[in-house]
């Protein structure tokens, strides 16, 4: 994972190269908590954090924010209490990108730093 966080997201342009299986199999084991789903016939990397109250996850939610918007790259968020569910796909290809996995992998640096640990 470490190698995935020194990364930084590229502009994706509309018909970028998704990412093939051969790339999936080098890059999902470095974000092993999430999962790929199919949600409308797109892929997306999906993970729930789990908090203790509402305020917790809220905060989360916004540190998630900021990181989308210093990459360039936004997830969509689920806030709930106790839970934040994050789902990353690159939108202008419709699926799976290399920067979908580069800020999985982020966010759950920022979920770790947050829990210190």
């Amino acid at each position: 994972m470490d190698e995935l966080i020194q990364r930084q997201c590229e502009p994706c342009r509309i018909g970028a190269p998704k990412v093939t299986k051969e790339e999936i199999d080098l890059l999902k084991p470095q974000v092993p908590e999430w999962v790929i789903l199919t949600v409308e016939g797109i892929d997306r990397l999906e993970r729930s954090f789990h908090f203790e109250d509402f305020a917790q996850a809220l905060d989360f939610t916004v540190k998630v924010g900021e990181l989308s918007e210093r990459e360039g790259h936004h997830p969509a968020i689920l806030t709930e209490w106790g839970r934040v569910t994050v789902s990353w796909w690159t939108h202008k290809i419709g699926g799976l990108h290399a920067n979908d996995f580069i800020m999985a992998a982020k966010t759950d640096q920022a979920y770790r730093d947050r829990s210190g640990g």
